[in-house]
């Protein structure tokens, strides 16, 4: 297994385009330039095996560096989310304990709560010329495939979130299986706009540079940039998640921009709602469904474009080396085909448990299985369906309701933007849904949209399944990961009332 990538992409393509950034192109050779300066600027710093290194910033190509740096050394690349309270970052640093943590000028604050006594802080602004008079990298022993060569945290809605030990093996085979599920070759190109301290970045720009492609790196989200982007540099493949589909399909130079490059687009995050899907397709953009999480990867299932068409809602079957299963929430055992239940996964590129927690750890990983703690079902053909979380599955007068189900035909409708499905009390039914519903545009009469809302859902959905109470919003509640925070709707909708 090939651990340092960043040497042998510099061997097999040398002077081929890698990366776009700060302007310009940096080669396979330039990379592979840049992680030995790295390696040894953080040597000479005092980094050693094991050690955490962070970095809290803007998409930069910075995060490649370190990615790329760590085979070099054997440290852990450490990437924070700049979205999470300084509280937050306080009690991550606590935990990880960073040797050294980069960061640029915007969130040179949430750094410095992040830093421990021991942890080294580098401003970006400094970043090229502390490359420039790196020294040599030291000798030192190769990693393992088993050693830790990431840690990611994981974007849960409640507490701080855990950090995911991710091995060079994981990285290898959600690379390999990527490439080889999806067909991605040395010609595609992809657009890195999701943050790169995200799991999103394994999705295109790892399998990308394993394949010798092009990766273009935005600083943040604009969905006009990204359009720009995509338009001179004849990107092949787009990936965002559904909002961020969602805003791209609402810009103002959507309908002009060339998408003649794209051969598909996929979505991950959660499901994408018909309306999105469709205002792409009518560009002649084909979508796939994806489905991954921070502990195994984000591609843990791949689709085919006439599969995905004829089945929208599938994320299709598991990719290279992966294994899937499904088992009753209840009592762990084995469910029937069409029925939900629990998505338990395994291979190699599911992760070795969450930093010094081990109890953590041992309340997913059971006999070489993660529990995800998604619910699924697989159909006759063998194609697999994301339903919903387990923990948001609710009971209404004997049935179980899917808030992703229910949210996804909501936000089929044109007058909505965004919405979110949880559960309430009620005195006949048990429980019901609360829908929280942020507009497209603002409605000159909030009753009679939610009046059109109930009744374009009336001949989509059981009637069960129908949310009992609906409540406008100008944004939905999410925590620093961006996660929407379930909990926190009903009291949003009692303020709206």
């Amino acid at each position: 297994m090939m651990l340092d990538i960043a040497a042998r992409r510099a061997d097999l393509s040398p002077d081929s385009k890698a990366v776009w950034a700060d302007g310009r192109w940096h080669t396979y050779r330039q990379m592979n330039e840049r992680a030995e300066a790295l390696a040894g600027a953080l040597a000479a710093s005092g980094v050693q095996r094991g050690d955490r290194v962070g970095i809290i910033a803007h998409n930069h190509i910075a995060h490649f560096d370190l990615m790329l740096a760590t085979a070099k050394l054997g440290f852990i690349h450490t990437p924070l989310n700049y979205r999470l309270s300084a509280p937050e970052q306080e009690q991550i640093g606590r935990l990880v304990e960073p040797r050294l943590l980069l960061h640029d000028e915007a969130h040179a604050s949430l750094a410095r709560s992040a830093a421990t006594p021991s942890t080294s802080l580098k401003p970006l602004e400094e970043y090229s010329d502390w490359l420039d008079a790196a020294p040599a990298a030291p000798d030192v022993r190769e990693p393992d495939a088993m050693d830790t060569q990431m840690i990611l945290f994981t974007g849960g809605t409640t507490g701080t979130p855990k950090g995911a030990e991710l091995p060079y093996r994981q990285a290898f085979y959600n690379a390999t299986g990527t490439i080889v599920s999806w067909g991605i070759t040395s010609r595609d190109c992809a657009i890195q706009a999701t943050p790169c301290f995200h799991a999103a970045v394994n999705a295109l720009s790892m399998p990308l540079y394993y394949a010798g492609g092009r990766i273009v790196l935005q600083s943040t989200f604009d969905p006009a940039g990204y359009l720009q982007l995509v338009t001179d540099h004849g990107a092949s493949i787009l990936f965002l998640v559904p909002t961020m589909f969602g805003m791209l399909a609402r810009a103002p130079g959507f309908l002009d921009a060339d998408m003649s490059s794209v051969q598909w687009a996929i979505s991950g995050g959660a499901p994408c709602p018909d309306s999105t899907r469709g205002a792409f397709a009518a560009r002649g953009v084909r979508f796939r469904q994806g489905y991954g999480l921070t502990e195994a990867g984000v591609n843990c299932f791949s689709i085919p474009p006439e599969v995905a068409e004829a089945k929208p809602q599938s994320v299709g079957k598991p990719i290279l080396h992966g294994r899937a299963a499904l088992r009753d929430p209840d009592n762990g055992g084995p469910v029937q085909t069409g029925a939900t239940g629990e998505l338990i996964l395994s291979g190699p590129h599911v992760f070795t448990g969450y930093f010094r927690q081990p109890e953590a750890t041992a309340d997913v990983l059971d006999g070489g299985w993660l529990r995800t703690g998604d619910l699924a079902r697989q159909d006759e053909d063998g194609d697999w369906y994301l339903v919903g979380r387990r923990k948001e599955m609710y009971v209404s007068g004997g049935e179980n309701v899917y808030p992703a189900e229910v949210e996804n035909h909501i936000a089929s409708h044109p007058g909505v933007a965004e919405c979110a499905v949880t559960a309430i009390s009620d005195t006949q039914w048990g429980e019901v849904g609360l829908a929280v519903i942020v507009p497209a545009t603002p409605p000159d009469d909030f009753d009679a949209l939610a009046a059109d809302i109930r009744a374009f859902l009336a001949g989509r959905l059981a009637r069960y399944k129908l949310p009992k109470q609906i409540a406008f919003a100008d944004s939905l509640p999410r925590s620093g990961a961006g996660k929407i925070l379930k909990d926190e709707l009903a009291r949003l909708a009692r303020e709206k009332s």
